[in-house]
């Protein structure tokens, strides 16, 4: 399927909404809905993101509507931030391409007691440090190797099998989604090939867009909720963004070379092969949530293995204790995942797999599943920006739970390919444009910053207010940048 522009039907629901009919497409179930305003309408049409909305309407089981956030842009079969819902009672389907290549990536926030003048004069040694003892880049490997035994227990386990190591402490679980492991997880799902990549790389940040970024709370928006958070005006974090690595990657590749012939088995048609499903309840379906579900265990892993990395850095750097410098999880989302949640269809009680690739889960106040200091407010939603703007702390609201599943968006969002990214940027020295904003860059390759330069992405401030005004979460700080450190 080609990139251009989608010429199809978007009808205004209203001030933040758009929908595409089941009308536009035979085989369409149900409707399909995209959550934007008329400013970003314009960059989502310059691509068949779109068209992707449509045709995973066609999936079996679909519940409610094909849904996507305003940070949408193309991706393989399902755009990234598309959410979709299916009933395994009615014949609903589980599809790779709706969790994505990089299972369960997803961004942790780290607060710490230090403010921006504590931090400024260390600023370059701290950022030059964190990229020396930090592993970043296309297959690399760390310091932590997990074999045999371990790894399957790593597999299993989640964040507590590095916990009981003294990796980390039992409040880095307790504000970790799901508490950083999905039941079911089963190591013998994997290939031998996907568990020999993940030996080595647990604990390295990876490529692309993904980064571990030293940022400043610029504003507050709501006191309250900042407070429950620990986030106060200048105050330094850190945000962790990276996934499952070489294993995850492994996982969805072999799910879909197994799933390849698998709709037209059981009487499935799809408009794009990309799609590639199986029922729930079959053992297709099955072996691929198995091993799903221990990706995700190792991408918790992962984020938790490169926090404790981090905290060593700031604690040699600034001479105390991780624990001295409060340098506490604030939370940790994941946004490329399929979790089977409890969800009201027309006034009915659900199970459902939700499929949330390239989007956050944001429960409201008062889900049991939000960490009891948080219950008030609503869960915790990390939106990073690019690493020349902004980044964002919000909370789920109500809204999420009646419209989209308990989802928002993830991200700003790619407005340009990073081929067209890297074309751009020629002659230009992006970690020099960085430094003049205040931001301290440092990455494997000049390729990767250009790639990742600002104009790469939309902005994240506009994609931020669609769901602030949509109701599906609530801004609570924005995070400003000042060193970052990349594949």
């Amino acid at each position: 399927m080609g990139k251009d522009t989608y010429h199809g039907p978007l009808e205004q629901v209203d001030q933040c909404c758009w929908r595409i009919p089941k009308s536009y497409k035979p085989g369409m179930r149900v409707d399909g809905l995209i959550f934007t305003d008329e400013g970003l309408l314009e960059q989502i049409k310059k691509d068949q993101a779109p068209e992707q909305v449509a045709n995973v309407a066609y999936l079996p089981g679909i519940q409610y509507a094909s849904l996507a956030m305003p940070d949408i842009h193309w991706g393989y079969g399902f755009c990234i931030g598309g959410v979709c819902a299916t009933d395994p009672e009615e014949g609903g389907v589980i599809s790779p391409g709706g969790v994505g290549y990089d299972i369960n990536c997803g961004v942790r926030l780290v607060r710490s007691d230090l403010f921006y003048g504590d931090v400024k004069p260390h600023l370059r040694t701290l950022v030059e440090e964190l990229f020396r003892q930090v592993p970043t880049g296309v297959g690399k490997s760390g310091r932590f190797h997990f074999k045999d035994k371990e790894l399957r227990r790593l597999l299993l386990e989640g964040s507590r099998f590095l916990v009981d190591r003294g990796l980390g402490s039992n409040s880095d679980i307790d504000y970790t989604e799901a508490k950083g492991r999905l039941d079911g997880a089963d190591p013998d799902a994997l290939s031998d090939r996907a568990l020999a990549r993940g030996v080595e790389q647990c604990g390295t940040l990876g490529s692309g867009n993904h980064f571990l970024e030293v940022q400043v709370v610029d504003h507050v928006f709501d006191e309250p909720a900042a407070q429950a958070m620990g986030l106060k005006k200048d105050l330094v974090c850190v945000m962790i963004h990276s996934g499952s690595r070489g294993l995850g990657y492994q996982v969805c590749d072999d799910a879909l070379g197994m799933l390849r012939r698998v709709p037209e088995k059981y009487g499935i048609s799809l408009p794009d092969r990309q799609l590639a499903c199986a029922p729930v309840n079959s053992p297709e379906g099955q072996k691929y949530i198995a091993a799903m579900r221990a990706a995700a265990n190792f991408a918790w892993c992962n984020r938790q293995l490169l926090m404790h990395q981090a905290r060593e850095v700031f604690a040699s750097v600034f001479g105390r204790s991780w624990q001295e410098l409060q340098m506490n999880l604030v939370y940790d989302v994941c946004h490329n995942i399929a979790k089977f949640e409890e969800h009201t269809v027309q006034g009915k009680l659900k199970k459902l797999w939700v499929h949330r690739k390239g989007a956050t889960r944001a429960f409201p106040p008062n889900h049991p599943e939000v960490p009891a200091q948080y219950r008030k407010i609503g869960q915790p939603v990390l939106i990073p920006g690019d690493m020349g703007r902004a980044s964002w702390v919000l909370a789920g609201q109500q809204g999420s739970m009646e419209k989209t599943f308990g989802t928002t968006c993830h991200g700003a969002g790619r407005a340009m390919s990073r081929t067209a990214a890297f074309e751009e940027a020629a002659g230009r020295r992006i970690d020099k444009e960085l430094e003049a904003r205040g931001v301290i860059a440092r990455a494997q390759s000049r390729r990767g910053l250009a790639e990742e330069q600002p104009k790469a992405y939309k902005n994240v401030d506009d994609v931020v207010d669609v769901v602030d005004r949509a109701g599906l979460s609530r801004k609570v700080a924005r995070m400003r940048p000042i060193g970052v450190i990349k594949g």
